[in-house]
């Protein structure tokens, strides 16, 4: 976690929850996001009959772009840490090096049914966040680089030598059920070696901030998301992106912003009104965020008038970074690609310290 809040420009990411799940309405909804010019889209991980998953929209809107980062939400409460870890690797493969995580965890009894186990709540939550988020970065590592040699002279496959236990095992101090993870993986380390993990700051605690590379942070009201991002900043320092959340209403198509908050209903800080207005509100808040996350109303309205007026005025005064071709997640968040621990443990040398 090495990258550093320096007051250069920012970059936007675009929640594409409203593309629903048919393919041609997701590869419409991701290509304009990429387009417009927007550096990330996320995908909301809300349960809806017969729609297929975040991580598996984002595995789908991989191989039919380029420079868009793609960062899905996956529970790390109901779901298995070791499949979670190999999804994960297997987008960023997918994506060419595009991949990220926003690590959840929220109190959910029907889950908790679904799958046998008691509902977690309260600090628990964060335990669980903590412990998914270390046995994934154990096991992402649990390969090295050059693990794989496909030598057809000795028919080997996999260097052995290279693979190595997470011998993971969950606190004594454990909320919930405990458990271990062996390992190592069933495939190969991800492109960007880790893959940058993201957090709602309400996890924070429990989440230690140096595990994380990026929190999001929201607030009640648009006018107090600057002190928001603030307060985030000071608990976390310098080395951790803070991602600002936003819904936004706009004017558009001869149709006020105010007639279409209507059933909106969110938690987040909202902006409703023009576009002109958005750019002046997102251009103040990137000189506080690293990022501001965008959650249109209507993907067919909003996101237009994104790309449209909104986007090109950003880059015109110059609070947005360039989108990087052919990059990866970590090249956004100014993040060096890391060795596997593993690795620099077995290559060092006998008496060398930690």
């Amino acid at each position: 976690m090495n990258a550093v809040h320096t007051g250069r420009a920012g970059f936007l990411a675009i929640e594409l929850d409203g593309a629903g799940w048919d393919g041609a309405d997701l590869t419409r909804a991701v290509l304009a996001a990429e387009s417009a010019g927007f550096h990330a889209a996320t995908f909301t991980d809300a349960p809806v009959p017969g729609r297929a998953n975040a991580l598996q929209r984002a595995a789908f809107a991989g191989p039919v772009t380029r420079s868009i980062v793609l960062v899905p939400e996956v529970d790390t409460v109901y779901t298995e840490p070791f499949h979670v870890s190999t999804q994960l690797a297997s987008l960023d493969c997918v994506s060419g090096g595009r991949a990220g995580w926003i690590a959840t965890a929220a109190e959910a009894p029907e889950e908790a049914a679904a799958v046998g186990r008691p509902s977690v709540t309260g600090a628990a939550l964060g335990q669980e966040a903590a412990a998914s988020i270390e046995v994934s970065r154990r096991l992402w590592d649990s390969w090295e680089d050059d693990a794989v040699i496909r030598d057809v002279a000795t028919g080997r496959y996999i260097d052995v030598d290279k693979l190595h236990y997470a011998d993971f095992q969950t606190p004594a101090e454990f909320a919930g059920a405990g458990y271990s993870v062996k390992g190592p993986s069933i495939i190969p380390r991800p492109l960007q070696g880790q893959l940058p993990v993201l957090v709602p700051a309400s996890l924070l605690g429990e989440v230690p901030a140096d595990t994380v590379d990026a929190v999001l942070v929201s607030a009640p009201a648009a006018e107090l998301l600057a002190a928001e991002v603030r307060d985030v900043r000071a608990r976390v320092g310098a080395s951790v992106a803070v991602i600002a959340e936003l819904d936004v209403v706009l004017d558009a198509r001869g149709q006020a912003a105010a007639g279409r908050l209507a059933g909106l209903g969110t938690e987040r800080a909202v902006y409703a009104g023009s576009a002109a207005g958005l750019t002046d509100f997102l251009a103040e808040l990137l000189t506080e965020a690293d990022c501001m996350r965008l959650h249109p109303a209507s993907l067919t309205v909003d996101l237009e008038e994104l790309g449209r007026l909104v986007l090109p005025d950003l880059r015109r005064r110059g609070a947005l970074r360039p989108v990087v071709q052919d990059g990866t997640f970590r090249d956004l968040l100014g993040l060096p690609r890391p060795a596997s621990r593993y690795a620099t443990a077995s290559a060092a040398p006998a008496g060398a310290g930690k």
